[in-house]
């Protein structure tokens, strides 16, 4: 017995040291502030010479489309290049005529915090930065505001000159377009761009964008010459530098994708560690036959190429070492159009935020395949899709996700009920066994083979299973992870208030103790990092007092080390969890409260009646009137 004791008090040790190492070392850190500085040289123009490598049925032309590191800003095509503006319920941005590039874009729909004159999100940012001020407005001319500079992030398409075809004719990722019909992209409103090469070939490119955040984009090659032109459409979505991501273990951060129905995930840090293509440079080259689509996931925003269903495509992860561009690629098949004819290819572009909802919708109509799975479900997600799929409606329900958290507690309570009924009653039994147990210890004295074989004689006589009560913790362990996933990647728990103080259900509680809750004027330290689980949140102190509450109820150990062990757990919970989201504590307290009203009752109808303040009594003077039989203390 004393040896499984020090089982016990190792595996809680441990438990504390994995919790307060992932506080340290794993927990995700404050975004960095914007740095104020203008793009380097490295972060000029794509050559627009350039063409893209092998695709199907295709001969290689030259290197893939990427940065010349050598091209400064200055000279970057897209700075002096007329823009169209995009303007839509969710989005705010331009297209460059460089190129026909997306790369302005804002999420008007979030902001970058709480405060409501925070900049919005901004996702697409093009190779000449704008000068901004802090709170995103422009730079008056001769200004000398501070730059909010963001690396580089945008769209691109073309066509690929098949073999035997000049790359001149074709457009690429720096081509000078003209708006051939339109003037603003909206819903309802497409906008075309053109480029003639001069050679008998007119390329046209049309963007359609729905309420959302979907584009629609159709690329059209008319032959007006003489003899058969073949090229092959793309789309490239680029990202200048390493993204800065919050590197938290759970979450994945990177390229995304689906390949005929095979999930694609790869963190940027792996990006340049890829098996080199031959005029690719590190790349992994995925062949889809019927359904897919590729880009870049963070936490909450994607952005991503969809051909349309059905259509095989190339796609693509690779890394450009000399420029430093993390780039997917969708690559259509070659096209060889007759004189006089016109090829067409229609693809998607999302560009937004995760939202399960709107995913969701696409993954219906027009048929994303498998598109709710670039939301980052984790393991579990066999219990995290549904259980986010319940906290989802009865969000709806409510219209709070706070209390729609505490209401799913309650729910997912009464689903494991039958089990936690069982471990209830064991522990009650158990209670009642206790001064046996220790009257064995007494006289058993250090005989431990004994002192179990006596226990356990006890326990098949009074048919309790000491193994009960781990049933319902088990079974919370997963439910907890799954939660835990949810509240920490989904987009709907972003900003969530719920009452008070607790204005982002997905950060932790910003109260603290050491300001006496705000009303003293100074700010509570370790704001934004693990730190600020020290400063004990109202929600940790309620969930301190939950688990000691929750502690009270449980048959005592019976060994001195265990026992204190048992005694400081709720406590060191208490600082070790209040850093996590609000959320999630407020899921663990909700959970507390309800197991401590189930368990008291269930207890007390078999008998005893715990005592928070003092010693655990029974409510009736002997075991005989709560049914069980009468014995001596040596249980005979």
């Amino acid at each position: 017995m004393q040896d499984n004791n020090r089982n016990l008090i190792l595996a809680m040790v441990l438990s504390a040291l994995v919790m307060l190492v992932w506080s340290i070392f794993f927990a995700p850190e404050p975004a960095p502030p914007a740095q104020d500085a203008t793009p380097p040289a490295s972060q000029g123009a794509v050559q627009p010479e350039a063409a893209a490598p092998a695709l199907p049925g295709a001969v290689p032309q030259g290197a893939a489309p990427e940065l010349d590191p050598a091209v400064s800003a200055n000279a970057d095509p897209s700075a002096n290049a007329g823009r169209v503006a995009i303007e839509s319920p969710a989005l705010a941005g331009t297209i460059s005529l460089a190129g026909g590039r997306i790369d302005d874009l804002e999420l008007t729909g979030y902001r970058e915090t709480l405060d409501p004159n925070s900049p919005f999100v901004r996702l697409l940012s093009p190779t000449a930065q704008r000068r901004v001020q802090d709170d995103g407005s422009p730079v008056a001319p001769g200004g000398d505001a501070q730059i909010a500079v963001q690396k580089p992030y945008y769209a691109v398409y073309g066509w690929i000159p098949a073999a035997g075809t000049d790359p001149a004719l074709v457009p690429g990722p720096a081509t000078l377009w003209e708006v051939e019909s339109g003037s603003t992209l909206a819903p309802g409103q497409p906008v075309t761009l053109r480029w003639d090469n001069g050679a008998g070939q007119v390329f046209r490119r049309t963007y359609a964008l729905d309420d959302k955040f979907l584009f629609t984009v159709t690329q059209t090659l008319e032959n007006t010459a003489a003899t058969p032109f073949s090229a092959a459409p793309y789309g490239i979505l680029a990202r200048h530098g390493r993204p800065d991501t919050q590197n938290f273990f759970v979450l994945h951060e990177g390229v995304v994708g689906m390949t005929d129905g095979k999930l694609l995930e790869e963190k940027y840090k792996n990006l340049p560690d890829l098996d080199p293509v031959a005029g690719e440079g590190p790349a992994q080259l995925i062949e889809v036959q019927e359904n897919g689509w590729i880009g870049f996931t963070d936490k909450y925003w994607m952005t991503t190429l969809a051909p349309a269903p059905g259509q095989s495509f190339t796609a693509v992860v690779k890394y450009a070492p000399g420029a430093d561009i993390y780039q997917t690629e969708a690559r259509m098949p070659v096209q060889t159009v007759a004189p006089g004819a016109t090829a067409t290819s229609s693809s998607y572009l999302f560009a937004g935020a995760k939202v399960w909802e709107v995913i969701n919708g696409y993954q219906e109509n027009p048929g994303i395949d498998r598109f709710v799975d670039s939301i980052d479900w984790g393991w579990f997600y066999f219990l995290t899709k549904p259980i986010f799929r319940l906290l989802h409606w009865l969000h709806a329900m409510i219209g709070n996700m706070g209390w729609a958290i505490i209401a799913l507690t309650f729910v997912l309570k009464l689903l494991v009920f039958p089990l936690a009924r069982k471990s209830y009653i064991s522990m009650a039994k158990m209670k009642e066994l206790q001064p046996e147990m220790e009257a064995v210890k007494q006289r058993t004295g250090d005989d431990r083979m004994k002192y179990q074989k006596e226990v356990m004689e006890l326990y098949k006589r009074e048919k309790v299973n000491p193994a009960a009560g781990c049933l319902p913790v088990l079974l919370q362990v997963p439910i907890f992870f799954a939660l835990y996933k949810v509240i920490f990647v989904t987009i709907e728990l972003r900003h969530a208030p719920w009452i008070g103080w607790i204005r982002d259900l997905a950060a932790p509680d910003p109260s603290s103790l050491w300001n006496l809750f705000g009303l003293l004027p100074w700010a509570a330290p370790g704001q934004g990092s693990f730190l600020h689980s020290f400063t004990l949140p109202v929600l940790a102190i309620l969930l301190g007092i939950s688990m000691w509450m929750q502690q009270k109820l449980n048959p005592a150990p019976t060994d001195p080390a265990q026992k204190m062990i048992f005694a400081w757990m709720p406590w060191v919970f208490m600082f070790m969890l209040g850093g996590f989201a609000s959320g999630l504590v407020l899921y663990w307290i909700t959970n507390n409260t309800i197991t401590i009203i189930q368990q008291y009752t269930i207890m007390s109808m078999h008998g005893h009646r715990p005592d928070f303040f003092g010693n655990i009594r029974s409510s009736l003077p002997s075991r005989g009137k709560a049914g069980g039989k009468s014995r001596d203390k040596g249980g005979k």
